[in-house]
């Protein structure tokens, strides 16, 4: 379902704010250019949590530790979180927004290539969110249906890859040929595992959006020549019509067209 950018705008509008911290986070993640989950993601995340109530949660990817400290603040007390980080410069970014938030005892971080890590880990989690390179989810995949608890919920976020993912092969840069065909696996993957009952919602298509926009400015700038051409114009029409009046004055009525060839000779 693609959804229209001001619907989203308008209802993100209506939402409340998060927690003191976890906007602060969120700012400095931003003023950084570090990817945070958007609004309305951050919404999908606070009821299932709110319904699920899992007190296992696991986290495949965590950044600098804002989805998992949403996460925390909406599961029930006694919920413990484990979230893998492979990107070195964020680990420590990670731990302290944790202290920051007084979530240190609730919130485990390992460190490490999730392929790895995910194969380590034992025991059950009835919630698990994974946000990490898109092109792994497909290897993740086995590992983490070992530790999906029975009757546990599974996320993965932006699994449409912003739109890219309904795209021919063709369509798509080289360099993202590889995660487009994993995706498509993963989502095949996801909807046809007898195990599951799935569902894959775009809640907001930015790569509509980006086209739309491209198109905008195609005609902006089009908009633009034509204006400059229409001005252009009439400043040559102005200076043709100086110049026969000029040759009029100059040379009278008779045989203006000689008269301007002579002039413009001059």
């Amino acid at each position: 379902m693609i959804v229209d950018e001001r619907i989203i705008t308008f209802i993100n509008s209506m939402d409340t704010e998060n927690s003191e911290i976890l906007e602060q986070i969120e700012k400095e993640a931003r003023a950084d250019s570090v990817p945070i989950i958007r609004r309305e993601m951050q919404s999908f995340l606070r009821t299932l949590l709110m319904l699920k109530k899992p007190v296992h949660i696991l986290e495949v990817g965590t950044a600098v530790g804002f989805s998992a400290l949403l996460m925390s603040e909406y599961a029930p007390e006694e919920c413990r979180i484990t979230t893998i980080e492979n990107y070195e410069k964020r680990i420590p970014i990670a731990r302290e927004n944790f202290r920051r938030a007084g979530k240190a005892d609730r919130i485990t971080l390992i460190e490490g290539d999730a392929a790895e890590v995910l194969t380590e880990l034992t025991g059950e989690y009835d919630f698990i969110f994974m946000d990490a390179a898109k092109g792994q989810y497909i290897h993740y995949f086995p590992e983490v249906m070992r530790l999906l608890a029975k009757g546990g919920c599974l996320v993965s976020d932006n699994v449409m890859q912003d739109g890219d993912i309904i795209e021919s092969r063709f369509a798509v840069e080289r360099r993202n040929r590889t995660i487009h065909a994993r995706m498509r696996e993963y989502l095949y993957e996801l909807k046809h595992n007898e195990d599951f009952i799935s569902v894959v919602q775009e809640t907001f298509d930015k790569y509509v959006s980006k086209k739309c926009l491209i198109e905008l400015n195609k005609w902006q700038q089009l908009n633009e020549n034509m204006k400059n051409m229409r001005d252009e114009y009439v400043l040559f029409i102005k200076e043709i019509r100086d110049i026969k009046e000029e040759c009029k004055r100059i040379y009278g009525g008779s045989g203006l067209r000689y008269k301007i060839a002579r002039w413009l000779a001059r």
